[in-house]
């Protein structure tokens, strides 16, 4: 790869658009629903399912469900997309918890720390 394409590839990464919001993790066998929110939507299903598949998922209710369900009995949704643009940190942190209070009260939902 030369150094102009390596370039290119990094500002692409760079300048690319992180969704940001709040997701919830589905058992369908039990209907239970857990919430959380994520800082990068498109990468959190990868880290919750890891932290699953060996056991040390801090959400004790949802690794119990996890252990007696089964993987293939999750999905992972997005909820809902906040569009951070011209939000300091401290805003974004905010509106971020009163969405997830908002879908746990609307859902009945247990929230999740990732």
């Amino acid at each position: 790869m030369n150094r102009e394409r390596r370039r290119d590839l990094v500002k692409d990464y760079k300048e690319r658009k992180v969704a940001r919001g709040i997701f919830a993790v589905r058992c369908r066998a039990s209907g239970e629903v857990w919430l959380g929110v994520g800082r990068s939507l498109d990468n959190m299903q990868n880290g919750i399912w890891f932290t699953l598949r060996f056991g040390t998922h801090p959400a004790k209710s949802l690794q119990a469900a996890w252990n007696a369900h089964g993987e293939e009995s999750f999905v992972y949704e997005v909820v809902e997309e906040v569009d951070a643009k011209d939000m300091t940190p401290y805003m974004l942190q905010s509106l971020l918890k009163e969405r997830l209070q908002h879908w746990q009260a609307a859902w009945n939902a247990e929230a999740i720390r990732t």
